[in-house]
């Protein structure tokens, strides 16, 4: 994806103020054997890439004044309930150097699964990202997490997540818990007291 820049010579809360009431988005992009460097942004066009997963998950052609390097979206404010980027963090990236980066992941197949499917279980998603290390180019958009085979009782961890080739998951020594499958409790009751029902109306009567 490719986000244009302009540099920018001015800092502090009054000039970011004046940018963001002209519409634009102040931001820095730092990392590297470069010096950091501030920069400015179209306001609305960052508040649209912002809704685009990719743009959070993917190496971004950064340019400026016509010079194109690639930065990854580091970090990013909002206003509280304005339509407005307040500013916009963007890191260098090296294609020699690993990166570690959150990125999504994608919840696919549950409704073919055991426990959804024969039991109806809820699937309860404990993490929506996760951190990895991996070379630029091997950097994926997103990771499925396929629930196909969970149960009833069961969790899908870290360790069991099919990773892309390249890509190394960083857990900081724990297997984490990605998802897990459970019965709700009002459906569980709702099977006891059934069961139970069906139980007295077999049960044989009493001879007199």
């Amino acid at each position: 994806m490719k986000v244009i820049a302009f540099n920018r010579t001015l800092q502090g809360t009054g000039a970011s103020r004046r940018l963001r009431i002209a519409g634009q988005t102040p931001g820095i992009i730092y990392g590297g054997a470069e010096a950091p460097v501030l920069i400015s942004l179209d306001g609305n066009a960052m508040w649209h890439a912002l809704k685009k997963e990719a743009f959070h998950g993917s190496i971004l052609d950064l340019e400026i004044d016509g010079k194109t390097q690639q930065v990854l979206l580091r970090d990013f404010q909002m206003h509280a309930y304005k339509q407005l980027v307040l500013h916009a963090d963007f890191q260098r990236v090296d294609a020699s150097t690993k990166v570690h980066k959150k990125v999504a992941l994608h919840f696919i197949n549950a409704d073919v699964s055991p426990a959804v499917k024969l039991h109806g279980a809820t699937v309860s998603h404990v993490m929506q990202e996760l951190e990895i290390s991996c070379m630029p180019a091997d950097l994926p958009e997103f990771i499925n997490v396929d629930l196909a085979n969970i149960d009833v009782g069961h969790s899908i961890h870290v360790a069991d997540l099919a990773l892309p080739k390249g890509v190394t998951a960083i857990t900081h020594g724990s297997n984490q818990t990605v998802a897990t499958a459970a019965v709700p409790a009002g459906h569980v009751a709702a099977e006891a007291a059934a069961t139970t029902e069906v139980a007295a109306e077999e049960k044989p009567k009493a001879k007199k």
